[in-house]
């Protein structure tokens, strides 16, 4: 077991449910803030289409601010989670893929995180499969200390707002966004629409899309990894893509990749 995982996840789930005696508006508002902050500004825009597939280019100061908010998540440093990811496409529901539902739904949505060794997060391991980031010592040493500002955030909440800032701001916020990422993990090589011929098992799915700002529509995004856009039809929402078109009329980022269309095949039957 990687016991520090799993005492840091007991914890967190624990302080979810206490969070249920200490409720309030302000509270909640918080928590729905720094919720989008870290899982679509940082796992979603910034360490999923930015630094793992470069599905737009960003400047500096901007790709760096998106790698803090991806720590937020608390689903480790950039190098950690770019090298993850990448490995996941290499090899989908293949032998080698850390989290594929072939191996479990339980397994591919939380277990792979809780055992085996504790080098998970190991900078130096991890950095071959992500040299472009290891190549910038900011995300070096952000991958190092990736649990730094979560830790600050919280202090900062608790004298903001006491418990209930603290407990909805952060565990509550925390274990939502883990489940709602790891559902991309499990739920969405499992249940939903085919629409193209992928060698995984990848499916669009659309509740997963909600809880992700956009990430459920997987299906789309292993046909098309480096594609910036992931919902391809009309009514596939996608807010990080609507937010990344955004920053680029505003002239901020560059590069834009999007797939097309017309390029899908025949949908398949829900699984």
């Amino acid at each position: 077991m990687n016991w520090p995982t799993v005492i840091v996840l007991i914890v967190l789930h624990v302080g979810a449910f206490a969070a249920l005696f200490n409720f309030s508006w302000a509270a909640l508002g918080v928590a729905a803030f720094l919720y989008w902050v870290a899982i679509c500004l940082g796992i979603s825009m910034g360490y999923h289409r930015l630094h793992t597939h470069r599905g737009y280019k960003a400047p500096l100061w901007l790709d760096h601010f998106l790698g803090v908010c991806g720590t937020l998540a608390l689903e480790g440093g950039p190098i950690f989670w770019v090298a993850t990811h990448r490995i996941h496409h290499q090899k989908s529901d293949q032998p080698g893929d850390p989290h594929s539902p072939r191996d479990g739904a339980w397994w591919a949505h939380l277990g792979w995180m809780l055992v085996g060794p504790a080098d998970h997060f190991d900078t130096k391991r991890m950095s071959k499969y992500a040299p472009d980031l290891a190549k910038d010592p900011f995300h070096v040493w952000l991958n190092n200390w990736h649990w730094l500002p979560l830790v600050v955030a919280s202090v900062l909440l608790f004298l903001l707002g006491g418990w209930p800032f603290l407990l909805w701001g952060s565990a509550v916020r925390v274990t939502v966004g883990l489940h709602a990422t790891w559902l991309v993990n499990s739920a969405t090589h499992m249940w939903g629409r085919r629409r193209f011929a992928t060698r995984d098992d990848s499916r669009n799915n659309w509740w997963v899309a909600l809880m992700t700002f956009g990430e459920g529509w997987h299906n789309n995004h292993h046909a098309h990894p480096v594609s910036a856009r992931h919902g391809l039809a009309w009514y596939e929402f996608d807010p990080s893509f609507l937010q990344i078109k955004l920053l680029e009329k505003l002239g901020v980022i560059e590069g834009v990749k999007v797939a097309k269309i017309d390029e899908e095949l025949p949908q398949q039957k829900a699984a």
